[in-house]
């Protein structure tokens, strides 16, 4: 009981983190009418804010192997919440680029620290552990995406900065309370998945050629979806479908907004299902399975994404292929090289991201 209540405290830290990545392309139109500057330099916070995520782990899972979580987490849900209040004053884009870098750093707080405690809390089922934690990363903006939609519509996108970083930074706060790393008793290894005995110092694990090919192949697979995540909006745009009304299931939605939602839901489904999966057949035979799917649908996203239900299939099935890879990755990682390091080890190929 106590280990999965780690694990419901982490996905709450991680869906109130998510906005900052996943709902940023709602302020952009409002950014630009607002202040008329390029698109481009507008999506430039995207680019500072995952940078800065991604790039700063390694030194975050250095504090979390050494600090424990709750600290960090801590720290990460102030760095959230002024991120987001920064951004509401932003009258430059310096201002704007420096609330993004300082969102990055705190995200990187909270996704760093609620993964490697999944992956310590729980080596038996470690995929599916981790993935219902990325998972929360994943899907929990899907809950807010039309309360953030509406409360930019009117109030105006600073209000709505302001008001929801306040409060994604205040739920992490009290969230960080309960967190707290396992002793050595509470957890048992895994009889299906094959596990290091030993623990890998994060100089020893650079040595293997293993990493490397991780490190490679996290870059491929992870540069796809990123681009569809950041430019989803642009996309539909180009095909013609953003405002395309789409009937499914008795809703009627315009192509672009419902599309954002499903693929929420998709990117928080893949995580624990593919992880789950992993932990049965094993990692490399998922990430084959994940990986096709992936190439397959983007490819198609371009033949046929002009048909608006097409679109909203496709760009469900990229985001199905594609949201794995964030438990895949750090699960095969602390199986490869053990979980005393696994913070700093799984930090440097998180980089991948960056």
């Amino acid at each position: 009981g106590a280990r999965w209540m780690q694990i419901v405290v982490g996905i709450v830290c991680m869906v109130a983190a998510a906005n900052i990545q996943y709902a940023w392309t709602l302020f952009v139109p409002e950014i630009q009418a607002t202040h008329g500057w390029t698109r481009a330099s507008i999506q430039t916070a995207f680019t500072v804010f995952v940078v800065v995520q991604t790039w700063l782990t390694p030194i975050e899972g250095y504090f979390i192997d050494r600090y424990g979580p709750r600290v960090i987490v801590a720290f990460g849900g102030v760095m959230t919440g002024l991120s987001w209040i920064i951004d509401s004053y932003a009258g430059s884009l310096g201002m704007l680029y420096f609330g993004s870098a300082i969102g990055g750093i705190g995200v990187g707080c909270v996704y760093a620290t609620c993964v490697n405690s999944a992956i310590k809390w729980f080596p038996d089922k470690r995929g599916l552990a981790v993935g219902l934690t990325a998972g929360g990363y994943g899907a929990g903006s899907a809950l807010t995406i039309l309360p953030i939609a509406n409360m930019i519509h009117s109030s105006g996108y600073q209000a709505a900065f302001f008001w929801f970083g306040l409060l994604q930074g205040a739920i992490i706060l009290c969230a960080a309370f309960f967190l707290r790393a396992p002793q050595k008793d509470q957890v048992k290894s895994s009889t299906k998945v094959l596990q290091s005995r030993r623990d890998y110092t994060l100089k020893e694990a650079l040595q293997t050629p293993v990493f490397w090919v991780m490190m490679v192949m996290f870059i491929c697979t992870v540069s796809g979806g990123l681009m569809a995540v950041a430019q989803l909006g642009v996309i539909a745009h180009d095909l013609g479908v953003k405002e395309a009304p789409i009937s499914l299931f008795g809703i009627t939605m315009a192509a672009l907004p419902f599309a954002l939602m499903l693929d929420r839901v998709m990117n928080g489904i893949s995580r624990p299902l593919f992880g789950f999966i992993s932990d049965h057949i094993g990692r490399e035979a998922t990430m084959f399975i994940a990986f096709t799917f992936e190439g397959i649908g983007i490819l198609m996203l371009s033949r046929f994404g002009h048909d608006p239900i097409m679109f909203l299939i496709l760009s469900g099935m990229v985001f199905l292929a594609w949201g794995e890879v964030y438990s895949l990755f750090s699960a095969t990682s602390a199986d490869t090289f053990g979980t005393k390091h696994a913070a700093k080890i799984y930090g440097v190929l998180y980089c991948a991201k960056g």
